[in-house]
């Protein structure tokens, strides 16, 4: 039974300012736990700059959540509007945007739930919509919660000035917002007239909109209702929250107000700790079961569960045509990212890994100091896990041109070039050099690469190889040069890569060439041809189709060769494979017979439509099919 009176139907508006990469990654946190508890259509209002608009346009795209429909508000426009407020409050400019709520939301917008990123629900967002009934039965337009601290009573330290507040004030981290009520009270012209008025003698705030807010509501007490305090329980450096309720299973809002957050010192703050880890560790793609409501709200069906419908459950190879179709939940630039202006012949390293890989990353960063977009294939669980290690390496914390983009775990397969596609598409340098991150670059490949793309620049279509050779051995002495990597070669510390168990696919770099040579030399194509290349950013996506193990770059490869790409060895470059243990992937090939038999008809219709769509050039690869 519901706990509230309030129709399945009606749609919840909430607004939230959400901006930088930390900012949305912490945002899906507080998302989760909403989304947990509601049965009602969702509209989320985000005002956000261009990072984080971003990643929330990707993840919810890829998210595909039931009746979840989202709306974006360019923060940069916004600035002009705030900027001359001075904010010493960690926030930022971006913690008084809530003030421009009512000038910026629709017009139609009769009201809005107004939530910081650091909360997490215990209760169901619908209970606190109906609260809007009481804010319109006695005539007010904001409602939010008493300030659980003494910041306003001027009484945390010596000489302490806050603004001015009705008692201990109020806290905005969760509001309500009757818009066309707070339009018509000239809402825009009350705050500024206000903080004109308080910045003659406090100079700036300390706590951004909140302060201001506060000051309009001592000006003005008729405009507020407010709040059970349950709804927005803060967990601040000097909290007096515990005065809040009489057992935790009362609260509704957990507010981590603290610039501590989570190491924050208060009582019951190991409970409160262990349901924000339950959220942050939800598989995000259980809310895609969420019941839908029935409800006409505009939002459509979803076009991926459409076409797999569509697929026949009686083909042998019905799993691997669905995950062709899967779209996974995919998060960009899980970590922090600084994005720079790349010069003509930048490289950026693509590459893709699991969890099982993870310590490969602080080599990789040791041997490759340009720009890498890398996809990783994580839980929602090990994606906090990998966020706490990064964070914990010195090697890989203090690299801000690595994109690091979480897809999230879904389905039976490893989907190795969904994996390789993300990471492409976050490319914003001219050139890719296409890896695996098993995969260690000599040193110096970066800056290496970067000259041979100017002085191969003399077509579009031109794919530069990267000699591969791996090693046995767990520990190894890395050779520095290419003579040093010959010497090794002769005493078999170092060989070239596959070549005891799959020549094909490197046999075409002619390696007996690559030692003498001295200038880079064109190689043709042939059959299982699969280099590592670097190519222009702009390449010809991997095919969908190709998962787990198995052909999933040689067709890539193939079609380069279709496009009319030229294979050039560059004679003074390699990388090296490390050891490692065998993925599960290859374990179902080699002893799945059905597994074969689909890959081997993946191929062929692979090839069919390679012909159909290159014609006279794409024919030989069927003779060779």
């Amino acid at each position: 039974m519901r706990r509230h009176a309030l129709s399945r139907c009606e749609v919840i508006q909430v607004a939230i300012v959400c901006s930088g990469f930390k900012a949305s990654r912490q945002v899906v946190t507080l998302i989760k736990s909403i989304l947990f508890y509601t049965h009602n259509p969702i509209h989320f209002h985000f005002i956000s700059d261009e990072n984080a608009r971003s990643v929330l346009k990707v993840l919810f795209r890829t998210w595909r959540l039931p009746e979840v429909s989202v709306s974006y508000y360019n923060a940069e426009k916004l600035k002009d509007d705030i900027e001359w407020i001075p904010n010493k409050h960690y926030s930022g400019v971006h913690g008084l945007m809530k003030l421009l709520l009512a000038a910026v939301l629709p017009k139609e917008l009769d009201k809005v739930i107004v939530l910081d990123i650091d909360l997490t629900f215990a209760s169901d967002i619908a209970e606190l919509w109906v609260l809007f009934r009481k804010l319109m039965q006695q005539g007010k337009s904001i409602g939010l919660v008493e300030n659980q601290s003494d910041w306003y009573l001027g009484n945390i330290w010596k000489n302490h000035r806050p603004w001015p507040a009705i008692g201990r004030g109020f806290n905005t981290g969760v509001m309500l917002f009757r818009l066309t009520e707070l339009r018509r009270l000239q809402w825009t012209s009350v705050w500024k007239m206000v903080t004109e008025k308080y910045l003659v003698s406090f100079e700036w705030t300390s706590l951004a909109d909140q302060d201001i807010i506060n000051a309009v509501l001592k000006e003005r007490p008729n405009m507020h209702l407010q709040l059970p305090c349950l709804w927005n329980l803060q967990l601040s450096e000097h909290t007096l929250s515990e005065d809040c309720y009489s057992t935790v299973s009362d609260l509704k809002i957990i507010h981590w107000n603290s610039p501590k957050k989570l190491a924050v010192k208060a009582k019951h703050v190991e409970f409160f700790k262990q349901l924000y880890l339950t959220f942050l560790e939800y598989d995000g793609n259980l809310l895609r079961r969420r019941l839908p409501s029935g409800c006409s709200t505009g939002v459509v069906l979803d076009p991926v569960d459409e076409e797999i419908r569509k697929l026949s459950d009686e083909d042998d190879c019905y799993d691997f045509r669905k995950e062709r179709l899967t779209v996974h939940r995919t998060h960009l630039y899980f970590l922090d990212y600084e994005h720079s202006q790349p010069e003509a012949n930048d490289v950026a390293m693509v590459a893709q890994l699991s969890m099982d890989r993870l310590q490969m990353l602080e080599s990789l960063c040791q041997h490759w100091k340009g720009p890498m977009s890398l996809a990783l294939y994580l839980s929602d669980a090990e994606a906090v896990q990998f966020q706490r290690y990064a964070e914990q390496s010195k090697t890989i914390s203090v690299r801000k041109n690595v994109g690091f983009h979480i897809v999230y775990k879904d389905g039976s397969f490893y989907p190795v070039n969904f994996l390789r596609n993300t990471a492409l598409d976050q490319v914003r340098q001219p050139y890719v050099f296409l890896t695996d991150i098993d995969f260690l670059p000599m040193t110096g490949l970066y800056e290496y690469l970067r000259k041979a793309v100017d002085t191969q620049n003399g077509g579009a279509k031109k794919a530069l190889v990267v000699p591969a050779f791996e090693t046995l051995r767990y520990r190894l002495s890395f050779p520095k040069t290419k003579t040093e990597l010959i010497s090794m070669l002769e005493k078999d510390e170092l060989y070239t890569f596959r070549y005891h168990v799959w020549p094909r696919g490197h046999a075409p770099t002619d390696y007996n060439r690559w030692k003498t040579a001295a200038i880079p030399y064109k190689v043709r194509w042939a059959l299982d041809f699969e280099p590592y290349v670097v190519v222009p950013s702009n390449v010809s996506r991997y095919d969908l189709r190709f998962v787990g193990f198995g052909w999933n770059k040689v067709a890539h490869i193939m079609e380069l060769d279709a496009q009319g790409y030229e294979f050039f060895v560059l004679p003074n470059g390699f990388i090296i494979h490390m050891p490692h243990a065998p993925s599960l992937d290859i374990a179902k090939f080699r002893s799945s017979a059905r597994y074969r038999k689909c890959l081997k008809a993946l191929k062929h219709e692979y090839v069919e439509e390679l012909v159909g769509k290159y014609k006279f050039s794409a024919l030989k690869y069927k003779a060779t099919n």
